[in-house]
């Protein structure tokens, strides 16, 4: 792969990260649309960290469990108290140059914590951290233990989202490509890399499996509520695939015409697809065909889907800023907590 010929991709992706990573605050809004409805909405201000990309609550339903920009799990103790400190990536994080940092190019010296799920079996916090691989820590918090850092040999270069199985504690987990890391995720999207790997930990064995090969930036991953198949986001083909756990079938799973980011499961059994880029209205799109036309959905930023991939509900951000980057939608207790790559704030929706 020649450097030169990325040349001007590289001018595109430096200007977007400057934009998205402008130091701005958006005031608390009181309401949002879901489904054309206006809903209650605030907003968990976070301490001098930005970029909640991912969502978790524990076995004994405490949270939310965000990770942010400095590496580090953060935990909400309630207005009282706000977020305290959960969990680092690694016990040789250097706190003096790490805390609080904004700071992209910090992200490998320091973790980025992209994927977030406590065990239903063993009530650990896995995470997939973005430069530290697929790691665990647990119920407690403390320093995570690294698990793997490659499958076939081949080192991970993006460790991006993750879902356990209720049954067996088994780990699916994704590595967006084996060439770019997060920082130039745009890079790889654009380029049209396709090496990207869904991949099993069985944390008995201790053992990596490889499922899936030359994907287009694998993205967020997500079992169905029996554990019988397992979605993925593939953001580069702007689609979600569909694979059985025993048995060959599958396939797409829903078109987008916006690049899917996480996916997350509710207790029915439904799906929760972020959509985290290339805003503005869309029109002529087959994205949302099954809409009802009365919904007038302006600015989609996250989708609901049923198990056979019918769309339940749409989370609209009207074209503003509090809803501009949308990483993932954790549905807990019919109240919705949006995740952002880059916001320093975790938003909260109640019905």
């Amino acid at each position: 792969m020649e450097t030169l010929a990325y040349f001007p991709r590289c001018l595109i992706f430096s200007l977007l990260l400057f934009l998205s990573h402008s130091p701005h605050r958006v005031s608390s809004h009181d309401q949002v649309q879901i489904d054309g409805e206006k809903k209650n909405y605030y907003q968990l201000d976070l301490p001098s960290v930005s970029g909640p990309e991912s969502i978790a609550f524990d076995c004994n339903g405490r949270g939310p469990y965000v990770g942010v920009s400095d590496g580090r799990i953060l935990r909400w103790e309630g207005a009282e108290i706000g977020w305290t400190e959960f969990a680092v990536p690694s016990i040789n994080r250097d706190r003096k140059a790490c805390d609080g940092s904004t700071d992209p190019k910090r992200e490998q010296l320091c973790g980025r914590p992209l994927g977030l799920k406590f065990s239903p079996v063993s009530c650990d916090l896995y995470i997939a951290d973005a430069y530290f691989g697929l790691l665990s820590v647990g119920p407690n918090g403390g320093a995570a233990s690294q698990l793997a850092t490659s499958a076939d040999g081949i080192p991970f270069r993006l460790t991006n989202a993750l879902d356990i199985d209720t049954q067996t504690g088994d780990v699916y987990f994704t590595d967006s490509s084996i060439f770019f890391q997060r920082r130039e995720y745009f890079l790889a999207i654009i380029g049209g890399d396709k090496t990207g790997r869904l991949l099993k930990y069985d944390p008995h064995m201790k053992k990596v499996t490889v499922l899936q090969k030359e994907l287009a930036f694998p993205n967020g991953v997500a079992l169905s509520k029996d554990n019988s198949f397992v979605v993925v986001a593939e953001t580069g083909m702007m689609r979600i695939l569909k694979f059985e756990i025993h048995g060959d079938g599958g396939g797409v799973f829903a078109q987008l015409e916006r690049y899917p980011d996480n996916i997350k499961r509710n207790d029915q059994g439904e799906f929760w697809v972020a959509l985290n880029a290339v805003r503005g209205r869309i029109q002529g799109s087959n994205v949302f065909d099954s809409i009802p036309n009365w919904l007038n959905m302006r600015d989609p930023v996250a989708v609901k889907y049923d198990e056979k991939g019918n769309v339940v509900r749409v989370l609209d951000g009207d074209g503003g800023e509090t809803l501009e980057s949308v990483s993932e939608v954790e549905e807990e207790n019919g109240v919705l907590y949006v995740g952002s790559v880059v916001k320093p704030y975790l938003g909260v929706i109640k019905n």
